[in-house]
């Protein structure tokens, strides 16, 4: 997957897709309405522009993703990772919890993830 780069509202809207999909187009600009407050042309210009990104896809009136919303946000997890942490996932983790203590039960849920993902 390249780097997709979503601003704040093609990210909500993306969202909507994702929770959705799939999802008529007309029934699309339904949602944008109750959930953004947009008129039909917003919601197609906003949805041109991530199908031109590669995101989601609009075949036959049917409006579904091309990459999933556990996809994205992991490659986005990645990419704040090595642009912001030099791609050193334990100084991301000590920059994470040093704001904000992690219980016992996370703790060792994380411990598990680790050891499951250990090569």
């Amino acid at each position: 997957m390249h780097d997709i780069e979503l601003g704040l509202v093609q990210e909500r809207f993306a969202d909507l897709v994702w929770a959705n999909e799939p999802v008529a187009s007309g029934e699309l600009v339904k949602l944008s309405a109750e959930a953004f407050g947009w008129k039909k042309p917003t919601t197609y210009t906003v949805l041109r522009k991530l199908c031109e990104k590669g995101l989601l896809k609009n075949e036959n009136g049917i409006v579904s993703s091309v990459i999933s919303r556990d996809e994205f946000y992991s490659k986005r997890s990645e990419q704040i990772v090595t642009e912001s942490y030099g791609g050193s996932l334990p100084s991301f983790i000590a920059a994470f919890i040093s704001r904000k203590k992690l219980s016992t039960e996370e703790a060792q849920e994380i411990q598990q993830m680790i050891d499951a993902f250990k090569k």
